[in-house]
């Protein structure tokens, strides 16, 4: 079925586009964003039970931008009246006149920005899903994860397991978006899910939390193969309760794909933020055009270069959804941009202009973010090793971006003795490096390729979305600690 277009915003529609047309008036450019996104969350585990309407971006609300004397303004409001678009033209133009008369005074220098374009265009994508969030079974959903809950216990204690307890989260959410603009009217509407099963489980040493995930641009029956989850939850938890440290050093590592991920949103994700070009925080803006990595790593950015929860029709500015080759075979191409830094730097944005809800401020950030496949297979790239690792299960990263040093959290290592796994486990693991380096040890690159998108991605501390990433297996050299 189509994910149905909000009937809240085609019902505002008029009364926006009427508004749209009066502050033309007064303003150069006027754009509006409306949202009005619905789902729900739940999580389960043998402890405690919670239902919430609330998911990370459930939000209803508009955003107006407007131009004016090189100066952009914007007033984010909620409980638009159709029938009163003269009264809230009145309320606004006094907001954002006096956010351009404060710039004005405080003497702000602002950078060079010139006028959006604004040229005409349609755009209704209604896209496929199999069940709306809105109209899930929450109860039966309630009683199934309580279910795989139990069984998660009970197969952990059947396999030895001293388990504390066997969690299961899902959520999901219908999201709509409206754009308009004096010539511009583009409506989306579109679903996407992600859950977790994780298993906490302790031995005479520690305690451990295993996970897996499962994401994609579909409804609540995404979760009816959330039970098959279980067995890998229990096998990560039995590997982890008996893992050793790892000894530092330099090593020979093959990435799993969610490893993989992680390296590409961390090393090539932030590091080619076009908004980080404008300010001269990135380094990546030095190297357009040049080797960054071996002739085996390329890879892709955008809302279009794969399906899962970040795979939209146009982006938050109304630029239309991209697929941007940003690494062609270790030249790095292009960067990823919203909308004004595309105007800052005289080059065409890339549909990653993205704000956490509409009271938020756009920012460049990325959707998906994936390394290509290559022709090796894993069982080649393990013969290949003399001694190493192969890492799986990524916990979280930090690069930065002005230096490109690259900082990633993983969850576990297999060593790998002269071209055989040996069933020793290491873990936790620091990974780290100077990017170049680490994509130009890449020697070799798997067929295959996942995408997880179960997690978030904040620009510095704050401002979180929704983005996917992943790729294949890689062969690199990097330093474990």
């Amino acid at each position: 079925m189509k994910a149905p277009f909000s009937s809240y915003l085609s019902g505002i529609a008029p009364g926006l586009k009427e508004l749209v047309a009066l502050l033309r008036k007064t303003y150069d450019y006027v754009s509006v964003l409306s949202a009005d996104s619905v789902g729900f969350s739940v999580a389960i585990s043998q402890r405690s039970k919670s239902v919430s309407r609330q998911t990370m971006t459930t939000e209803r609300g508009t955003v107006v931008r407007v131009y004016r004397n090189g100066l952009y303004a914007e007033s984010a409001f909620t409980g638009f009246d159709p029938e009163k678009a003269a009264e809230k033209y009145e309320e606004i133009v006094k907001e954002l006149d006096a956010q351009l008369r404060l710039l004005e005074a405080a003497g702000v220098e602002p950078y060079e920005t010139g006028i959006l374009p604004d040229e005409p265009r349609t755009v209704f994508a209604e896209m496929e899903a199999g069940i709306l969030p809105e109209d899930a079974d929450i109860a039966a959903l309630v009683e199934k994860l309580s279910a795989v809950s139990g069984k998660g216990m009970e197969q952990g204690k059947e396999k030895g397991l001293n388990m504390i307890d066997f969690m299961v989260r899902v959520s999901s959410t219908h999201v709509c978006k409206m754009f308009l603009t004096e010539k511009q009217d583009l409506r989306q509407s579109y679903v996407y899910s992600d859950g977790m099963a994780g298993a906490l489980v302790a031995s005479r040493e520690r305690t451990e939390m295993a996970y897996t995930s499962l994401s994609g641009r579909k409804g609540p029956e995404l979760f009816e193969t959330i039970e098959e989850k279980i067995p890998e939850a229990l096998r990560i938890a039995k590997d982890l309760v008996s893992a050793e440290r790892v000894v530092p050093g330099e090593y020979d590592v093959i990435t799993a794909p969610e490893v993989t991920g992680l390296i590409a949103h961390e090393a090539f994700g932030h590091g080619v933020e076009m908004d980080m070009f404008v300010k001269g925080r990135a380094l990546g803006a030095d190297y357009i055009g040049k080797r960054v990595g071996s002739d085996r790593v390329t890879m892709h950015e955008g809302a279009l270069c794969a399906e899962d929860v970040t795979s939209y029709a146009f982006d938050d500015e109304g630029t239309p959804a991209g697929d941007v080759t940003e690494i062609d075979h270790g030249i790095l191409r292009a960067g990823i941009c919203d909308a004004l830094s595309a105007l800052r730097l005289g080059v065409q944005p890339t549909g990653n202009g993205k704000r956490e809800s509409f009271s938020h401020k756009v920012y460049t950030r990325m959707t998906n973010t994936l390394f290509d496949s290559g022709t090796d297979t894993l069982e080649e790239m393990i013969a290949s090793i003399k001694k190493g690792y192969l890492l799986e299960g990524m916990q979280s990263g930090m690069e930065d971006p002005k230096h490109w040093g690259i900082q990633c959290i993983l969850d576990r290592g297999y060593e790998i003795i002269d071209g055989k796994l040996t069933g020793k486990v290491v873990s936790p693991l620091v990974m780290t490096g100077y990017v170049p380096d680490l994509l130009g040890s890449v020697s070799m690159v798997s067929g295959d390729r996942g995408v997880f998108g179960a997690g978030a991605c904040g620009k510095g501390h704050k401002e979180w979305v929704k983005v996917a990433d992943g790729g294949p297996y890689l062969k690199a050299k990097v330093r474990l600690g």
